[in-house]
């Protein structure tokens, strides 16, 4: 109990600071856990290189026109906006590195924090998302969609 005039101790001062700040870290960081599923990175179309370069992802009928599928291993969501057209992104949500985790009605949808982006071109659909899902590298041999 503090009597009016008197200065509180310095351990309590200390303690509720570093409280204070360990809480504003905490916020600030996020949390641990959001992007562990998808945790891969993806090298950019035109960077050269993506990981696992060449190695085959799936095949041209595992991605449903509209949709998508997301290859949580190695980071990428591959997309089929129209029939025969494939596009990858990376996995990674650009608001706080949360692994994406559907595709459905359009959209690639994060978990963590409602963000969603277009099947067509990775552009952000629905916030808090600050920027469009980076292009990813892929070739399409056959019926084989492949890091390129």
């Amino acid at each position: 109990m503090q009597v009016q005039g008197q200065v509180p101790a310095r351990r309590t001062v200390i303690a509720c600071v570093g409280a204070a700040g360990l809480a504003a870290a905490l916020t600030a960081c996020g949390g641990g856990s959001d992007g562990a599923a998808g945790s891969d990175t993806v090298t950019p179309a035109g960077d050269g290189g993506a990981k696992g370069g060449g190695s085959v992802l799936g095949r041209t009928a595992d991605i449903p026109q509209g949709g998508g599928k997301i290859f949580a291993k190695e980071g990428v969501v591959v997309t089929q906006p129209t029939a025969g057209q494939f596009k990858a992104f990376s996995a990674k949500c650009t608001h706080q590195g949360c692994a994406v985790s559907s595709v459905s009605a359009g959209t690639i949808n994060c978990p963590c924090h409602g963000s969603k982006f277009d099947v067509t071109d990775g552009s952000v659909k629905a916030g808090p998302a600050p920027s469009p899902l980076p292009a990813a590298a892929i070739s399409v041999e056959g019926d084989s969609i492949k890091l390129a």
